[in-house]
């Protein structure tokens, strides 16, 4: 069995910025990481154009600052460059190919016992750890709905993590499914490249430029938030006007305070709406069924498509593997508890980047956790 002082789970950016905090204070661990790589989201996963949604200084992980040649706004690229010079930086070197098959804590030992499996040798690796933080990520498992008949679609359906750009779309009739900000940005991407694109938004979205989220989020450090949302609101109806004519509503809730409650992010428009109201993208209501290349919609129309891109999000599958816990996470995978003790559990037990508040949030909770598993020590 292997012994370390810290086991975490997961290397992307949240694990990425617990392992550099537990070197800034010397504490031995040991980082398991099911893919090849780290940030395989990002380096994997990801579309090309993708970007960070906020401004540069709100994604800084901790101890190392973005190079000052980068623009506000960093690309993917940008940003696994980054993130491989942070590993280089801190000496990070995470065990590669293994997925965590179970995770419980020992009461007479006071350790946590992991069990995971190395993809490598198939063998089943045993390690024991005082702490233990999971850095899974919120983004981990592809989730696509169950949607009757989509087995009997023809053509292409791939989830957003399989798309890259829109160039081979060209001319074809796609559908994107889901108004999230990865939904607008490839139903975006797929109209430049001169794909037929429609996008299914099933829920009332806020929408607001990148300068409107800067300024909120500069604000809300210092006023109220529903001041912060009513004057979002202002400035969203002035720049993009009314949107329900085009199929898209706005919620009665406003967009931080659905940000701080739900974890739902306002949608980032990078130019989405202006192909909308060109009808360069056509809006369409949730999906009834589907029967063969024919969608069949909720307000009774059909459409027919080539090719179905699903940017429905993901889940977690902590539940599957962490013993014992019924404080910290829920099973979904996301912290149970409010800001800003989201990151805390029982038995150290710890979560970072699992509270819904970006990076901005798990670089806070790798510093909140390196500080306590150091005032332990």
């Amino acid at each position: 069995m292997q012994k370390e002082q810290v086991i975490i789970v997961g290397a992307g950016p949240s694990g990425l910025a617990m392992a550099a905090c537990l070197n800034h204070h010397s504490i031995p661990y040991i980082i398991l990481e099911r893919e090849d790589c780290v940030a395989s989201l990002w380096k994997k996963y990801a579309y090309d154009r993708l970007h960070l949604h906020l401004d540069k200084q709100f994604c800084v992980l901790p101890h190392m600052p973005f190079p000052d040649s980068y623009p506000r706004f960093v690309s993917r690229q940008q940003f696994v460059s980054y993130l491989d010079d942070y590993v280089s930086r801190f000496k990070i070197s995470p065990l590669y190919r293994r997925t965590v098959e179970s995770a419980g804590f020992d009461g007479e030992t006071g350790k946590w016992i992991v069990k995971a499996r190395n993809l490598g040798s198939g063998e089943v690796e045993e390690l024991e750890g005082r702490f233990l933080v999971v850095a899974s990520g919120e983004t981990s498992n592809p989730f696509t709905p169950v949607i009757e008949g989509l087995n009997t679609f023809p053509g292409d359906v791939l989830h957003s993590t399989r798309f890259r750009n829109g160039k081979a779309f060209q001319n074809q009739k796609v559908l994107v499914v889901g108004s999230g900000n990865s939904g607008m940005e490839i139903a975006f991407d797929l109209a430049n490249h001169g794909a037929q694109t429609s996008l299914v938004v099933r829920s009332p979205v806020h929408i607001l430029s990148r300068d409107m989220i800067y300024l909120g989020l500069i604000l809300v450090r210092y006023i109220r938030v529903n001041l912060v949302d009513s004057l979002m609101v202002m400035l969203s109806k002035l720049v993009y006007g009314d949107l329900s004519k085009y199929g898209i509503n706005r919620p009665k809730e406003g967009p931080f305070f659905m940000k701080a409650v739900y974890g739902k992010y306002p949608i980032t428009d990078i130019g989405t709406c202006k192909k909308i109201k060109s009808q360069e993208i056509q809006v369409l209501p949730s999906i009834c069924s589907i029967r063969g290349n024919e969608v069949v919609f909720e307000n009774g129309t059909t459409h027919p498509f080539d090719t179905i891109v699903f940017c429905t999000g993901f889940k977690r599958s902590t539940n599957v593997w962490l013993k014992g816990d019924d404080y910290l996470l829920n099973d979904d995978g996301i912290s149970k508890l409010s800001f800003p003790n989201n990151w805390k559990g029982k038995n150290g037990l710890y979560c970072v980047g699992l509270s819904r508040r970006g990076l901005y949030g798990a670089a806070s909770d790798a510093l909140n956790i390196a500080d306590d598993i150091n005032s332990l020590q």
